[in-house]
């Protein structure tokens, strides 16, 4: 069952079209990968199915409700952590989470969330305080107060060491366990291969190649996919 269903979307600045007639289709349940190049358009498609950018063109379809039209419910079931999240320096780990679960009408717990995130001890440490792997996890756990279906990541690892990076993809597979859908925008293609169900590749605004990672993988191999999966990372396919 698609609870996301985007057809032929588009967007454009000043600087020119970010997104060319995108299209695409997410189940419940998945960990679904948008990668890509920096610049690529991937955080505008996500913007615009979040329902934080109005689009130009095209249908967008976010559990059955329009972003634009039923922009506040859709927000009410869903959480976003976006690339360039931040948060001011003095707040405390507990605050930003009671602060964030005020904003929905049926959080879920966020003390609860605290422990099963491993906050408890953070609880009153300032955010400029943390390391960037505490960072991630405390947005996370922002971006589930609400008791979202469907979580939008963008770029979660960008920044982080090796362990912290692969911290992190743990905590994103509970995040599946949980029963939420996570659309996972990245341009580490090893990261999309490590967690991701099925991929989508857009660049220069247009989706390039879609598939579960063995496919890509298959099609890089073939040339049929014109080495794009590898590209982005400089892994060679022989």
């Amino acid at each position: 069952m698609a609870v996301i269903e985007i057809n032929d979307l588009s967007k454009s600045y000043r600087s020119g079209k970010a997104v060319d007639g995108v299209s695409l289709r997410v189940e419940r349940g998945e960990i679904f990968g948008i990668a890509g190049p920096n610049g690529a358009g991937k955080t505008t498609v996500v913007e615009c199915a979040s329902g934080l950018r109005r689009r130009d063109g095209g249908t967008l379809r976010v559990l059955g409700l329009d972003p634009q039209s039923d922009r506040r419910e859709l927000l009410q079931r869903i959480g976003v952590q976006l690339q360039e999240a931040a948060l001011p320096d003095a707040i405390k780990v507990g605050e930003a989470l009671r602060m964030y679960a005020s904003f929905y009408d049926k959080p879920a717990d966020w003390r609860e969330l605290m422990d099963e995130w491993g906050l408890t001890d953070k609880r009153r440490a300032g955010f400029a305080s943390l390391s960037g792997g505490w960072k991630q996890r405390l947005f996370i756990a922002l971006a589930l107060v609400g008791d979202p279906e469907v979580v939008f990541l963008d770029e979660l690892t960008t920044g982080l060491d090796p362990s912290a990076r692969r911290t992190t993809w743990g905590l994103v597979r509970t995040m599946r366990e949980r029963g939420v859908t996570v659309v996972l925008v990245t341009h580490f293609m090893d990261e999309a291969e490590a967690l991701c169900d099925r991929i989508a590749i857009i660049d220069r605004g247009r989706v390039v190649a879609e598939g579960s990672p063995d496919e890509l993988i298959r099609r890089a191999k073939s040339d049929s996919l014109d080495n794009a999966f590898f590209a982005l990372t400089g892994r060679e396919t022989a």
